[in-house]
């Protein structure tokens, strides 16, 4: 029993040539649906956590930094502030919130608090004020160094946005 193989024929190639042809044609009509569905670079970095490296922050210092499109302060308290902050009775306070219930344990020096003003989301200006945190120069309220309200309309402490230590010297936000 002898085999035959049969040669390719041009009808052969026609039907490659065309499934191929096919095949890329609706790879290229798909692909921009299937790319549509994906959120935009936009939206990915609005969301996205934000890696910030303490190293370089002075003691006494505050940094200003953008996480999802919100202020956010960070600061390098001294120890002065540090003790001048938990010397304070919290009976005392408008938004009674302890100075350890506002910082990492063993990272006090740390302060990482959004940076608008819980009355009408003006931005305070640091160091000022009469207990040396944030004043509020549009309606008068002041925080001290632990971000909490201590005088004015301002209800609320400065929020503290998530946050985690990485390393001793670097804080992911979000």
């Amino acid at each position: 029993m002898a085999t035959t193989t049969a040669e390719p024929t041009r009808r052969d190639f026609l039907y490659i040539a065309t499934g191929a042809a096919a095949a890329v044609g609706t790879a290229a009509v798909v692909w921009p649906f299937i790319s549509s569905m994906r959120p935009d670079a936009a939206t990915l970095a609005a969301g996205a956590p934000v890696d910030f490296d303490l190293a370089p922050v002075a003691e006494g210092q505050i940094v200003k930094l953008f996480w999802r499109g919100k202020l956010i302060f960070v600061r390098n308290r001294t120890q002065k502030e540090i003790d001048e902050a938990r010397a304070v009775d919290i009976n005392t306070l408008i938004d009674p919130q302890s100075d350890q219930d506002r910082v990492k344990a063993g990272k006090d020096k740390w302060l990482i608090v959004y940076g608008n003003c819980t009355h009408l989301g003006c931005i305070p200006l640091g160091h000022e004020g009469n207990y040396e945190g944030w004043f509020c120069p549009c309606h008068g309220s002041q925080y001290d160094t632990s971000g909490r309200v201590r005088v004015g309309p301002a209800p609320l402490n400065l929020p503290i946005p998530p946050y985690a230590f990485t390393s001793d010297t670097k804080i992911r936000i979000g």
